[in-house]
């Protein structure tokens, strides 16, 4: 392996994708044309992956794949003098959310054996072509339908999934993901800048992602139309077929039900104990002490991904706006995946 050549296919990877989201459309070479045809492509059978959506993932990685970013993040590690096959099952919840998995793999000297997420099947091996085309080919991986003739395995799934996957990869070596959320924390003197950020937090991606936030504590006294008078740069989401069409079954469901919530016609806030809520709705409590809010996080801690809070408050906690933007040693439900990849 020569890890020098991948890292430095990474950085060129970065720069590679910075330089066509840098690019207006009548700019395009061939190359360029082929990327955003991927790109419509994914939209066309997923339409939870919008242009936007898929661009924004895109310029996370791009920012993200520096040669200080990956040094600084790898220097942690040892890299593996016997190289494995490690099965990867892809989520497919937001784009290339499978990627850091696949990365992690790579620069451990091992080999990724990759089952897609059917829901996200184009851009992973499209930025892995380009990877190994800027490392000298020292990239090296395979996709398969069926994993098999492994070592290990990281998988992802639902609650319901990650039972039979349990089960199914009991003999291996293997990291297993179940649903996850996140929450946010509100001291109450937040300024309309930070609570504009938390809807970032909220809206992106349609709140598909584990990181996005679908619980929200509130000290007794918030007012709950501060929230929704900063939600209103994303009105524009209820204009998303699907999206919509969860929002106003949601709503149906609860004028039925003659539930108490919230509603600003394009999200609905309902005030509800449940860490996870409906798409479409955000779930609120109040609290009158922060030892409450320390205990529901306890008792919530396996299902919680991240919490954005002020950092005066004591958590460990992401900052506004920074949910959807974890760095290279964020790693999903906070098993470190590259100490699970010196192990095998």
């Amino acid at each position: 392996m020569n890890i020098e050549n991948q890292v430095l296919g990474l950085i060129n990877l970065s720069d590679y994708i910075k330089v066509f989201l840098a690019k207006d459309t009548a700019e395009y070479n061939e190359n360029d044309s082929d990327f955003e045809l991927l790109l419509r492509k994914s939209e066309m059978e997923n339409p939870w992956f919008t242009i936007d959506n898929q661009k924004f993932a895109l310029k996370q990685w791009s920012d993200l794949l520096t040669e200080e970013n990956i040094k600084d993040w790898l220097k942690d590690y040892s890299i593996s003098k016997i190289t494995k096959r490690v099965g990867l099952i892809l989520a497919g919840n937001i784009p290339l959310v499978g990627l850091h998995d696949v990365i992690s793999v790579v620069l451990s000297n091992h080999i990724p054996v990759i089952k897609l997420s059917s829901k996200d099947r184009y851009m992973v091996p499209f930025l892995l072509k380009k990877w190994k085309e800027f490392s000298s080919d020292n990239v090296e991986y395979e996709f398969v339908e069926r994993l098999e003739n492994f070592d290990a395995v990281i998988a992802t799934g639902s609650n319901n999934t990650a039972r039979y996957l349990e089960y199914y990869f009991k003999k291996h070596l293997n990291i297993i993901r179940k649903n996850r959320t996140s929450v946010a924390v509100l001291k109450g003197d937040e300024t309309v800048e930070e609570l504009q950020l938390l809807a970032n937090d909220i809206f992106q991606y349609f709140g598909l992602g584990c990181r996005n936030v679908t619980r929200i504590l509130i000290p007794q006294d918030f007012v709950i139309d501060r929230l929704f008078e900063s939600f209103v740069g994303f009105q524009d989401i209820i204009n998303h077929n699907k999206y919509a069409n969860n929002y106003e079954y949601n709503r149906a469901v609860y004028l039925l039900n003659l539930d108490k919530f919230w509603d600003n016609n394009f999200v609905m806030m309902k005030e509800d104990d449940k860490l996870f809520s409906p798409l479409s709705v955000i779930n609120f409590s109040r609290y009158s002490s922060l030892d409450e809010v320390k205990s529901f996080i306890a008792e919530n801690e396996e299902n919680i991904q991240c919490i954005v809070a002020k950092d005066e408050l004591g958590f460990d906690s992401v900052y506004f706006g920074e949910a959807q933007n974890p760095g290279l040693s964020t790693y999903a439900d906070n098993v470190d995946t590259m100490k699970f990849l010196e192990l095998i």
